[in-house]
């Protein structure tokens, strides 16, 4: 069968699944994995090994599995690269909620900005807080901060929004160790360090972009604000007035993200300078800083060293009653468990996807045009995520198609942009069938005309821009 007629059944099992049957992601998924792996024929299996350099043992055994190991086997692996990872990152972004690290982080932005300057400080702290911390609970922190910042001003609420949307969904989606840039670069084995050092630069330009598509909204359109719960607008004067002895000092409510930014992304800078340096001379100093370099910047120690200090953050906070950090990661672990089934379950669907031989069938639907890859997947994850709603099931699902192109040979330039392009495609569209669309638009009190006109036009925007940007950036430093 035809690998391009698999990829959409596949997919119309997994988008019919979420949408029409109301299934779970997870479910969804499974089942489009499945469908996938019993449509697979040996062949197709004899073709990927070949691809893959598999031995013929290795191929046969491949060819022998029932089509449910295939998938399982792929959940597995999926599992193994991120797993630790997201649950980590999850610990970290609830401390520094509890203990009001979250907190201290955008009244130090706003501080230091001005009042007048409070869109640029939401921007900034978005930008900060989505990289250990999921989007929905980033906008769920700010949005009572904006609306109490509006109750000094008396303007801007419009722009309050889309700085609050632009600063954090960008870099949710190109900066890991969130999940969906985590598993797109895992996927597409890139060096976690590279797709966090392209990634800020990208979710820089394309966010930017989006907050000032913000400045110009604001000029033409008002949204008032609204109560969303009896007396909430009341109760919100009181946020700004908190005592800040309360809240934990900013050098250590910013470690906990900077440090794994700063250990990663400098492994990936110095190591291979220190390498280089180590083979022209073997018994010297750099070979010891090339191997801590590669210890401190691995990205599971890197997490689990923001972890420890985060957690230390909270005992603070919590006046050393560590009883109290049982209670809190519960609900943190609960959240990274759901996302780690969701996010395997995506790379098992990937996975048994590459083995149907779509990676070579879309290189041969592009021809010769290296750089057509990068629209074209970004289009693809464009229409998936328009369909079902989810900016990661968009991106998990969306790099399966194109694991084959993780060869820098075969792009010519680095598959950082590749994860890129996919990253900036999970972007554009939201609308109903996304929870985010409702998260955002119910407690700012917009309706759903409001919603589409300033946060689904700014994310097409930005979406878009980042695209872009990453082919430019392909163009000029292909990092070959």
């Amino acid at each position: 069968m035809d690998p391009l007629l698999i990829l959409v059944v596949g997919i119309f099992v997994v988008v019919g699944g979420i949408l029409a049957l109301r299934l779970h992601a997870f479910l969804a998924l499974v089942l489009g994995g499945l469908v996938v792996a019993g449509l697979t024929g040996d062949s197709a299996l004899a073709r990927y090994g070949e691809d893959k350099k598999l031995p013929a043992a290795e191929i046969a055994k491949l060819q022998q599995q029932s089509f449910p190991d295939r998938l399982a086997r792929e959940f597995g692996n999926s599992a193994g690269r991120i797993g630790i990872l997201i649950a980590l990152a999850s610990i970290v972004g609830q401390c520094l909620m509890s203990s009001g690290g979250a907190e201290r982080i955008v009244r130090t932005a706003m501080g230091v900005l001005g009042e007048a300057r409070a869109p640029l400080a939401f921007f900034v702290s978005g930008y900060l807080l989505a990289i250990p911390i999921f989007y929905d609970t980033v906008f769920l922190l700010l949005i009572p901060l904006g609306k109490a910042v509006w109750l000094h001003t008396r303007r801007n609420y419009t722009l309050y929004l889309i700085a609050m949307v632009a600063g954090g969904t960008m870099t949710h989606s190109l900066v890991p160790p969130t999940p969906g840039p985590l598993f797109v670069a895992s996927e597409l084995k890139v060096d976690m360090g590279v797709m966090i050092l392209m990634g800020c630069l990208v979710s820089i330009v394309s966010g930017a972009v989006g907050y000032a598509y913000g400045v110009w909204l604001n000029r033409r359109l008002e949204i008032p604000v609204r109560e969303t719960s009896p007396g909430s607008l009341a109760q919100l004067e009181s946020i700004l007035k908190r005592d800040e002895k309360e809240l934990p000092p900013f050098w250590l409510s910013i470690l906990p993200i900077a440090l794994p930014v700063i250990l990663i992304g400098g492994n990936a800078v110095l190591s291979p300078m220190l390498s280089s340096a180590a083979k022209a001379a073997p018994d010297s100093w750099q070979v010891t800083a090339a191997a801590i370099a590669r210890l401190a910047g691995d990205a599971n120690l890197a997490l689990a060293i923001s972890c420890v200090i985060a957690l230390l953050l909270l005992a603070r906070a919590s006046g050393g009653k560590f009883r109290e950090l049982s209670a809190q990661m519960t609900p943190a672990l609960q959240d990274a468990g759901m996302i780690i089934l969701i996010t395997a379950a995506g790379g098992a669907f990937g996975g048994v996807l590459q083995q149907t031989g779509i990676g070579p069938r879309i290189a041969e639907l592009i021809g010769g045009s290296r750089v057509a890859v990068l629209p074209v997947a970004w289009l693809l994850t464009v229409l998936i995520r328009a369909a079902q709603g989810s900016a990661t099931v968009a991106m998990i699902t969306s790099v399966g198609m194109f694991s084959a192109f993780a060869d820098p040979a075969q792009l010519g330039f680095h598959p950082v942009y590749l994860a890129l392009a996919i990253a900036s495609g999970s972007k554009p569209l939201p609308w109903m069938n996304d929870s985010g669309f409702w998260v955002i638009g119910k407690m700012s009190g917009m309706t759903e005309r409001e919603t589409l006109k300033t946060i689904t036009v700014m994310l097409s925007i930005a979406g878009t821009t980042g695209l872009l940007v990453t082919m430019f950036l392909a163009k000029v430093m292909p990092m070959i």
